[in-house]
């Protein structure tokens, strides 16, 4: 099979474009694609619990934490008590951060319109169809299932 057949080689080229493409307008403004799409997933309002974001995002602990710690010191978010469990910790965003998230929001829908523009409703109701197939096939384990993993 050539790579241009394979459909996780699409898929890995189609990301790595986007998020290309989505990290230089982010590095115009000091942030980055990951920033973004934090303050993209957090409440604008209320903030969102920090152990909420992670899964929320697709995002593992280590990582996540070390882009709130940059965020914070560039005045994007703050920390604040969980006022119902003094253990927990909201993260909300600072004003400036609302405006860096409003760009960023700018750039994800003039992106998403640009693209539809391009796709009939019948080919963008087929790629849905098609990346929820593959996320499906993912979450269900299925390329696993049959393969019994051999032990040393």
């Amino acid at each position: 099979m050539h790579k241009n057949e394979s459909i996780d080689h699409h898929l890995r080229a189609t990301w790595q474009a986007v998020a290309k493409m989505y990290n230089e307008q982010a590095s115009k403004h000091d942030s980055t694609m990951a920033m973004a799409f934090v303050l993209l997933n957090i409440d604008y309002e209320n903030g969102t619990p920090s152990t909420a974001l992670g899964p929320r995002m697709g995002m593992e602990a280590t990582s996540l934490s070390r882009i709130l710690k940059n965020m914070e010191q560039k005045g994007f978010i703050y920390r604040e008590r969980n006022p119902r469990d003094g253990r927990g910790v909201f993260i909300k965003i600072t004003d400036f951060g609302k405006e860096k998230r409003a760009y960023a929001k700018e750039v994800v829908l003039r992106f998403n319109d640009l693209v539809r523009s391009k796709l009939t409703d019948e080919q963008l109701r087929n790629f849905f169809e098609v990346m929820n197939t593959i996320n499906i096939l993912i979450s269900e384990n299925a390329f696993f299932a049959n393969e019994k993993i051999k032990q040393k």
